[in-house]
């Protein structure tokens, strides 16, 4: 059976060492071909070595882990970074869809994302994910996120989203240019990443909406008249906060 051909990449030598029992020990599906200790020299590797797989640690000197996007024109590789940021910088992950690995690295864990890069490396969009992440981290402004459907992998303006709604444990989210996707996150994590974007606001355990695009809306009936004709339901519980929420 094919090895997935592996690098590693991190300033900390003891890191690349760790990280490198790990994969030898509980992963044996991989075949470690190379170990940098930065950017720079990572690129050089990639482009010697053609890993299918690169472990990118995020804090190094000179360049961050994250801006490996501009030294190339495409990414043919999968990268899952390796970091030690805390919960609240980790939302720029999440946005992105971006695989990551936290320090110190959970054994159960790095199988798992291996298991995900076996069964199929999806590079769709891969620059715009990884610029997507460089953006979130550097400003702490969500413009865009990923959203994965079917296997696939789009990117959705959220000036664009009028609506997510949720259904069980899926999501589905209306467009302005009247597409609707169906996204295999529930309600609970989009509202969690879109939690300082003002814009969204959460009216029902069903729905989440976007200021932007209310047309009207009936206190009666408790319903919210959107943009593209999509009604969303208003909970009597969140009515009060929804009502603030058009006069701020």
């Amino acid at each position: 059976m094919n090895k997935i051909r592996t690098l590693l990449v991190d300033d900390e030598e003891s890191a690349r060492n760790v990280l490198s029992n790990l994969l030898q020990r509980f992963c044996p599906d991989i075949e470690i071909i190379a170990t940098c200790g930065d950017l720079e020299t990572a690129v050089e590797a990639i482009k010697t070595h053609h890993p299918a797989l690169v472990f990118l640690d995020i804090e190094m000197p000179n360049y961050a882990g994250y801006e490996i996007v501009h030294f190339f024109d495409t990414i043919n590789f999968a990268i899952v970074f390796v970091t030690a940021y805390d919960q609240y910088a980790l939302r720029a992950f999440e946005i992105s869809a971006v695989d990551y690995l936290l320090k110190p690295v959970d054994i159960e864990r790095l199988q798992q994302t291996v298991a995900r890069v076996k069964e199929g490396i999806d590079l769709k969009n891969a620059l715009e994910r990884y610029a997507l992440l460089e953006h979130a981290l550097e400003t702490n402004e969500v413009k865009s996120i990923i959203v994965s459907e079917k296997g696939y992998q789009e990117v959705v303006q959220l000036d664009e989203i009028i609506a997510i709604e949720a259904q069980e444990s899926y999501s589905f989210i209306y467009t302005l240019n009247g597409k609707k996707f169906v996204a295999s996150k529930n309600l609970k994590h989009f509202e969690r990443i879109l939690s300082e974007n003002k814009t969204f606001i959460r009216v029902h355990k069903s729905w989440l909406v976007n200021l932007t695009f209310i047309v009207n809306y009936s206190k009666s009936e408790l319903s919210i008249n959107l943009k593209n004709n999509i009604v969303a339901k208003l909970s009597k519980y969140k009515k009060g906060e929804f009502e603030a929420a058009l006069l701020a």
